[in-house]
């Protein structure tokens, strides 16, 4: 796994409040164009994801870990990680990217970006 990380200025509650209310993803995910969850946020909800082209895929939260990290199969494929820490006075927020799929990294990249301007929004 490729680790990309971000230090935010904001407080971990609000960047966690980011990366789980799916209503938010498109603001950050360059990829996202929307998103569904079939029940709450936790490990082995199942929901749908539209990419910015192409039809629904679905997904499921493999692990979710409260307030600290989050990670999903895509289409039955592994997909990012997401953490938050506190660090200082702020957050370290942190995406991981399968070995396989090194070419995501920029869009990661844009993602911490967004989120960041987002969380202090």
């Amino acid at each position: 796994m490729l680790i990309l990380s971000r230090d935010v200025a904001a407080h971990p509650d609000r960047v966690w409040h980011l990366l789980t209310d799916l209503a938010a993803w498109p603001l950050w995910g360059p990829t996202v164009r929307r998103a569904e969850i079939d029940g709450e946020f936790v490990t082995g909800a199942t929901g749908r994801v539209w990419p910015a082209v192409g039809p629904a895929l679905p997904f499921e939260l493999t692990t979710v870990v409260p307030g600290r990290r989050w990670s999903w199969k895509v289409a039955g494929v592994p997909a990012t990680t997401h953490a938050v820490e506190a660090s200082g006075a702020g957050t370290r927020l942190s995406m991981g990217i399968p070995v396989w799929a090194p070419a995501y990294a920029p869009v990661v990249l844009i993602a911490l970006r967004r989120i960041e301007q987002l969380a202090l929004a």
